[in-house]
């Protein structure tokens, strides 16, 4: 592990970027960017495009190791290059930050109110590519529908058995059980959720570390508990379609969980814009999201 990464990462001000939309979120990141689908023919085009959305994000002046802690990429973003430079290298020597990979290959349909995670039978191989190309940590997404508690627990387990897995190859999991904003029962499933993870980080070795992703809570500073626990890097949060400024106002509340925004950090942003209006449009969210991490 990277020592400077990791005290980055454990201590520094700021948050951590979402670039990582993957093929089934691709087409509505480019839609937002004002891209429409007959832009492009087929998905090697189509995943140039957001290349060339996520490089010009990587270097607005703005971009940078002084508020933006980390960004997850996709796997195709990590292989490929920004600036004649391999992404992750670009974004640590040139941007001064962290880079993450997201490694599941999505979600399996919903059973228990909840969607675990597809198989992933090249998780090893893709974590020993990872590892070669600089990368810090990875990220991988469940989906929590309803306050279901074997729903959750199945979860949960299933994110900490590849979290070990990914620790063993030195890597630091970011674990992301997504709860639903939207959902009637919001408040529950986010207890059965802070209990389950309490009781999978206490059963960790005490020299490892995972990152926990996490939707805004209903209750402020109900995670609170997890931000303080030793195995827990840090705690970030995940805008989960809340606007940007409701994603900014929650997070306000939640002491020391920091942002790792996606679509919340691009809103705004068009492939129209001049370099001015978009390096100035990325530099007002980058403010905003900034603001709101460090508030608590």
């Amino acid at each position: 592990m990277n020592a400077a990464q990791a005290e980055k990462i454990t201590t520094g001000k700021g948050f951590i970027a979402a670039l990582d939309q993957s093929g089934g979120s691709t087409p509505k990141a480019l839609r937002l960017y004002g891209v429409a689908e007959d832009a492009y023919s087929n998905d090697a085009e189509m995943f140039d495009l957001v290349h060339q959305m996520r490089t010009r994000i990587a270097q607005a002046p703005a971009f940078n190791g002084d508020k933006v802690l980390g960004a997850i990429l996709f796997e195709m973003t990590m292989d490929r290059e920004m600036d004649g430079m391999p992404t992750p290298q670009y974004m640590w020597e040139r941007r001064g930050v962290v880079p993450f990979l997201k490694v599941d290959k999505g979600l399996d349909a919903e059973k228990d109110g909840v969607q675990m995670m597809k198989p992933m039978p090249e998780l090893d191989a893709l974590l020993a590519r990872a590892v070669k190309a600089g990368i810090f940590g990875t990220k991988m997404r469940s989906v929590i529908n309803a306050a279901s508690a074997p729903g959750i627990r199945a979860v949960v387990a299933q994110q900490f058995e590849i979290g070990r897995r990914i620790l063993a190859h030195g890597l630091v999991p970011i674990i992301e059980p997504e709860v639903t904003i939207s959902i009637a029962d919001k408040a529950e499933a986010e207890d059965i959720l802070l209990a389950e993870l309490l009781a999978h980080l206490d059963a960790l070795p005490e020299e490892q570390q995972v990152m926990l992703k996490l939707t805004l809570p209903e209750v402020a500073n109900l995670y609170k508990p997890l931000v303080d626990h030793p195995r827990v890097m840090r705690v970030v949060a995940l805008s989960g379609g809340y606007s940007r400024d409701e994603a900014n106002d929650r997070l306000s509340k939640n002491t020391g969980m920091i942002a790792s925004f996606s679509r919340a950090l691009t809103e705004g942003l068009s492939a129209g814009q001049t370099d001015e209006a978009f390096n100035a449009t990325i530099a007002a969210s980058i403010e905003s999201i900034y603001n709101a991490s460090v508030a608590g």
